[in-house]
C-alpha cells in the first residue's frame, strides 16, 4: 500500500503544480495530505496508523519534515544560503540601474561590423550579466527590448535572434555567481553525507570490515567550489554559442549580416566602452577573484557584490552631474588604502606596540570611514532617484522569500517521499539497470531534462537532487565528485529555461517580442542552443577535469590546503614523486649516494644511527616506489578479467541479502502469530521457503571459480597496499632522521649562548634561597628545552632542581646533578662543533635534494609544483570499485 500512497503523493503534487497552485504550498501540502491519508487509511483498515508507511509512522515523518525545515534556518553548517539574498540584490540593482542596457548598446556598436556581430554581442553581454546579475528574467527582458528590435531591423533571422537572446539570458544559471549553484551546493552537502553512509555500508557488506579507509570517503562540496567548478563549463558554453553564431553567419550571411557603426571609433567611443565595461568587469573580479584567491567566503563575496552594485547604481542613476563619480572614486581610494594597510602593517588592534602600528590602524580607519561614506552616499542617491533602492529591496525580499519557502516545502516533500519508500524504490530501480553507473547517470539526466519542460530550476534542484544524488555519489565504480555532479545537473537544469513549451526564458521573451516574431520561430531558434547545451554537457561528462581542476587547484594552493600526509592525496603524490624521479632521478640518487658516504663519527651513536638509517631508507624508498608501480600494474592487468566477475557476484550477493531480509521478516511474522491467525501459518511458511530456495538458487549462480579468483586478486591488492606502505614508511624515515639531526646542528648557536647562564648557576645553587635557586634552575631548564638535542642537559638540570627541594640546606646532591649537566654540556659542545663543520652542509644538501620527492609527506604543505600536479591528477574520477 505504501506504493499506492507514493503515487497519491506524486499525483497530488503534479495536480497542484499543473493547476497553477503556488509551488511553495503545493510541495508541503502534497506531503501533509498524503501522510494524513495514509495514517487515516491505516487506522480505519488495519487498526494502525503506521500500517501503510514503509517504516515509522506519520508522527515520525511529519517531525522529520519539521526537522528539515529547522535545518534550513538553524544549522550553522548551512550558512551558504545567506549568500542568496546578497546576490539577488546585486543582480536586481544592476538591472534597475540600466547598466545592462548600457552594455548591450555599447557591445552592439563594438561587434556590429563582424558577421553575426550583433548575436555575438548579445552572448558576450549575456555572459557579463550572468557574472554580475544572474537574474534570468531581467536579462532576457532587457536584451529582448534593446537587442531584438535592432537585430530584426538589420535583417537578422527571427529564429536566430530570439534563440540567441533566450539562450544568452540563461547563462546566469551556470556562470557564477549563480543562485542555482548555491542551492545545488546546499543540497549536495546533505547528499554527500548520505552517500558516505551508503558507501561505508557497501564496503562493510563486501569486505566484512567494520571501518572503511578514509581514502574511499565521499568528499562534500561548498558554494565556493561549485562556483569554481562551473566557471570553465560556463566559458565553454559561451564559446560554443559564439562559435555557432559565427559559423551560421558565415554559411548564411543573409541571416546574420554585419552591421556598420554610423559613428566613429574615436577617443569618445573608446572612453564610453571603457566606462561601460570596466565597472562590471571589476565587480566580477572582486566577487569571483576574492573567492578564487581564498580571501572571502561565498557569503562575504556576496556582500562585496551587493556593495559594488550599490555604488555602480549610485553613479549610473546620476549620470551627467559634476559629482557623479565621486562616491565611486572614494570607494576605490578606500580599497587601495585598505590593501596598503593590510600588506604593510600589522592590523591587529590588540597588539599595537609601536608608532608604525598606530599609523597602520589609522590608515585602515580612514579607509573604512571613506568606504562607509561612499556606500551611504550611493545608497542615498539610489533611494532618492525614483525610489530605486526601495523597489530593489522589495524585489529582493520577494525573490528570496520565494526561494526559501520552496526550500522549506521541498524538505517536507522529501520526507514524505521517503516515508512511502520512494527513495529505496528509486535506488533499487537505478541499481537494477544494466550498464552500471553511466546508465543510471544518463537516466537521471534524461529525467531532469524532461522535467525541465514543466518545472522551474528550484523545484528540480530541491526535489530531484536529494533523491538521486546520494545514489550516484555512493557508486564506487565511477567515484565522481560532488562538484562535478552539481555542475552537470546545473548545466542540465539550465535547459529548463529554454525547453518548449514551458521554458521561462521563452515566456519572458514572448512578452517583449514584437508580434511579427511568431512563437514557432522562437521554438525553432532555441533548438540549436539546446543542442549546444547538451554538447557542453557531453564535453564535461567526457572530460571531468574541466570541472574538477579549478576547485582542486585553488584548494591545494590555499593556506588551508590539506597536508601532504592526507590519505586522499597519496596516490597522486606518489605519481608526482615517480615522475620527478624519472626526470631528475640521477641528481637525487647522486645526492643519496654522497650522503651515504659521509663520515658520521663526529656524532653521538644515537644521532649517527638515525642519520645513517635515514640515508639508507632513501635508497629503500626508491626501490619500494618501483615495487609499488609494478604492483599497481599487476592489479591493473588483472582487473580487466576480475571486474566483470566481481560485478556479477556482488549483484548476486545483494539479491541474496534482499531475499534473506524478506525471509527474516516472514519468520518474525510467523513467530508472532496469534491463536486466531494460525491458518495463515502454512502460507507464510511456504512464502518463506520460496525465499530460502531462491537464496540457494542464487548461490548456485555464483561462479565456482569465484573463491580462487577473489583470493588471487586480493593477494595482488594486498601486495600493492604493502608496497605503498613500505614506500611511505621508508620515504618518511629518509627525511625525518636527517631533518632531526639538522635541527640539532642548527641549534648550535642557541646552545652555545646558554653557556654563561649555565655556568652562573653554581653560585646561585650554593648561595641563593631554595625558592630563588629553584626558579633560576627552572628558567635555564626551560631555555634548554627550546634547543633541539639538548634533552640530556635539560634532564640533568631537572634532577638538580628536584635535588634542591629534597636536600634543604644541603645542596650537595643538587651540585652533583649540576656538575653532570656541565659535563653533558661540554660533551655536546665538543661534538656539535665538529659535526657542524663536517656534516651540516652535506645534510642540508641531501634534504634539499629529496625535500620535494621522498620528503614530500613530511612537509607542512604541498609546494606549488606538487599542488598543481596533484590538482590535475585528482581531477579525474578513479574507479575504486575493486576495493568493494
Amino acid at each position: 500500500m505504501e506504493l499506492f500512497f507514493l503515487a497519491v503523493l506524486v499525483l497530488i503534487m503534479a495536480f497542484a503544480l499543473g493547476s497553477g497552485y503556488p509551488v511553495a504550498f503545493a510541495l508541503p501540502g502534497a506531503a501533509i495530505i498524503s501522510i494524513a491519508l495514509a495514517a487515516g487509511s491505516g487506522y480505519l483498515f488495519a487498526d494502525s496508523v503506521d500500517a501503510y508507511f514503509h517504516s515509522g509512522g506519520p508522527s515520525q515523518w511529519l517531525s522529520a519534515g519539521v526537522t528539515n525545515l529547522r535545518g534550513v534556518y538553524w544549522e550553522v553548517e548551512r550558512d551558504t544560503l545567506i549568500a542568496i539574498p546578497l546576490f539577488i540584490f546585486m543582480g536586481i540593482m544592476l538591472q534597475r540601474s540600466k547598466i545592462a542596457e548600457d552594455l548591450l548598446v555599447t557591445m552592439a556598436q563594438l561587434f556590429g561590423p563582424v558577421p553575426g556581430g550583433l548575436g555575438i554581442s548579445v552572448v558576450f553581454v549575456g555572459a557579463l550579466l550572468a557574472a554580475t546579475t544572474g537574474i534570468v528574467g531581467a536579462t532576457v527582458v532587457a536584451m529582448g527590448l534593446i537587442s531584438l528590435p535592432a537585430m530584426l531591423r538589420n535583417n537578422y533571422s527571427p529564429s536566430l535572434a530570439t534563440g540567441t537572446i533566450a539562450a544568452s539570458g540563461t547563462l546566469g544559471q551556470i556562470i557564477p555567481p549563480s543562485i542555482v549553484l548555491i542551492i545545488l551546493a546546499d543540497q549536495l552537502a546533505s547528499a554527500t553525507d548520505q552517500a558516505g553512509t551508503a558507501r561505508k555500508a557497501l564496503y562493510k557488506e563486501a569486505t566484512g570490515e567494520l571501518s572503511m579507509p578514509s581514502v574511499f570517503d565521499v568528499a562534500s562540496t561548498s558554494a565556493g567550489e561549485m562556483f569554481l567548478g562551473a566557471f570553465i563549463p560556463g566559458m565553454v558554453l559561451v564559446g560554443l554559442y559564439m562559435l555557432y553564431i559565427l559559423i551560421y553567419a558565415t554559411i548564411r550571411p543573409s541571416a546574420a549580416p554585419a552591421v556598420r557603426f554610423d559613428g566613429k571609433f574615436d577617443g569618445v567611443f573608446w572612453r564610453n566602452v571603457v566606462l561601460t565595461l570596466v565597472p562590471p568587469l571589476a565587480l566580477i573580479f572582486l566577487v569571483l577573484g576574492s573567492i578564487i584567491a581564498g580571501i572571502a567566503t561565498v557569503n562575504q563575496a556576496g556582500a562585496i557584490g551587493a556593495a559594488g552594485a550599490l555604488i555602480m547604481g549610485g553613479y549610473r542613476l546620476t549620470e551627467g552631474r559634476a559629482s557623479t563619480y565621486l562616491p565611486a572614486i572614494m570607494a576605490i581610494v578606500a580599497l587601495v588604502l585598505i590593501g596598503v594597510a593590510l600588506t604593510s602593517f600589522d592590523m591587529n588592534i590588540k597588539s599595537i606596540d609601536s608608532a608604525e602600528d598606530e599609523i597602520g590602524i589609522a590608515v585602515g580607519a580612514i579607509a573604512a570611514v571613506l568606504l562607509v561614506i561612499s556606500l551611504g552616499w550611493s545608497g542615498w542617491r539610489v533611494l532618492k532617484i525614483d525610489r530605486t533602492l526601495q523597489s530593489v529591496m522589495l524585489e529582493t525580499a520577494k525573490t528570496t522569500s520565494l526561494v526559501f519557502i520552496i526550500l522549506l516545502g521541498a524538505a517536507m516533500l522529501t520526507a514524505a517521499f521517503r516515508a512511502f519508500g520512494g527513495e529505496e524504490l528509486v535506488r533499487e530501480f537505478l541499481n537494477s539497470l544494466p550498464g552500471g553507473f553511466w546508465t543510471q547517470f544518463v537516466i537521471v539526466m534524461l529525467v531532469i531534462f524532461i522535467l525541465g519542460f514543466f518545472l522551474d530550476f528550484i523545484e528540480i534542484a530541491v526535489v530531484v537532487v536529494p533523491i538521486v544524488a546520494p545514489i550516484l555519489l555512493a557508486d564506487p565504480s565511477a567515484n565522481i565528485t560532488a562538484v562535478w555532479l552539481g555542475v552537470m545537473i546545473g548545466l542540465n537544469i539550465q535547459t529548463s529555461f529554454l525547453t518548449p513549451p514551458f521554458g521561462f526564458a521563452l515566456f519572458y521573451l514572448r512578452g517583449v517580442a514584437p508580434a511579427v516574431v511568431r512563437t514557432v520561430q522562437m521554438y525553432r531558434g532555441v533548438v540549436a542552443f539546446i543542442s549546444l547545451q547538451l554538447l557542453a554537457l557531453g564535453i564535461m561528462g567526457a572530460v571531468p577535469e574541466l570541472v574538477n581542476y579549478l576547485p582542486n587547484r585553488v584548494s591545494f594552493l590555499s593556506d588551508t590546503s590539506p597536508p601532504p600526509r592526507n590519505p586522499k592525496l597519496q596516490f597522486c603524490l606518489e605519481e608526482y614523486v615517480d615522475t620527478r624521479l624519472a626526470e631528475d632521478g640521477g641528481a637525487i640518487t647522486a645526492a643519496i649516494a654522497r650522503a651515504r658516504g659521509l663520515d658520521l663519527s663526529a656524532l653521538p651513536k644515537d644521532l649517527a644511527k638515525d642519520l645513517g638509517k635515514g640515508f639508507e631508507n632513501a635508497q629503500n624508498a626508491i626501490a619500494s616506489l618501483k615495487e609499488t608501480v609494478v604492483a599497481g600494474d599487476a592489479v591493473e592487468a588483472a582487473s580487466g578479467a576480475y571486474r566483470p566477475e566481481l560485478r556479477i557476484v556482488r549483484r548476486l550477493e545483494k539479491e541474496i541479502r534482499k531475499e534473506q531480509e524478506e525471509a527474516d521478516v516472514l519468520k518474525t511474522r510467523i513467530s508472532r502469530l496469534q491463536e486466531g491467525q494460525l491458518d495463515e501459518k502454512p502460507g507464510l511458511e511456504a512464502e518463506m521457503q520460496a525465499h530460502l530456495d531462491r537464496i540457494d538458487e542464487l548461490r548456485g549462480e555464483i561462479p565456482a571459480t569465484w573463491t580462487d579468483t577473489y583470493q588471487t586478486f586480493s593477494a595482488l591488492t594486498k601486495a600493492e597496499a604493502k608496497a605503498r606502505t613500505s614506500y611511505q614508511r621508508a620515504a618518511d624515515n629518509s627525511y625525518e632522521g636527517p631533518a632531526m639531526v639538522l635541527a640539532v646542528l642548527n641549534g648550535n648557536d642557541a646552545f652555545a649562548a646558554l653557556e654563561s647562564d649555565l655556568r652562573g648557576l653554581r653560585s646561585v645553587i650554593e648561595n641563593a634561597s631554595e625558592k630563588d635557586a629553584t626558579t633560576a634552575v627552572q628558567e635555564i631548564e626551560r631555555a634548554f628545552r627550546e634547543v633541539e638535542g639538548a634533552d640530556e642537559v635539560r634532564k640533568a638540570l631537572g634532577k638538580a632542581r628536584r635535588g634542591l627541594k629534597k636536600s634543604g640546606t644541603d645542596r650537595t646532591k643538587a651540585l652533583d646533578e649540576y656538575e653532570d649537566a656541565i659535563i653533558e654540556f661540554e660533551a655536546q659542545q665538543s661534538w656539535r662543533g665538529a659535526a657542524a663543520s663536517t656534516l651540516k652542509t652535506e645534510v642540508e644538501a641531501y634534504l634539499d635534494a629529496i625535500r620535494d620527492t621522498l620528503g614530500a609527506r613530511m612537509q607542512s604543505r604541498l609546494s606549488r609544483d606538487q599542488a598543481l600536479f596533484v590538482a590535475a591528477c585528482s581531477s579525474s574520477h578513479r574507479d575504486i570499485s575493486l576495493n568493494f
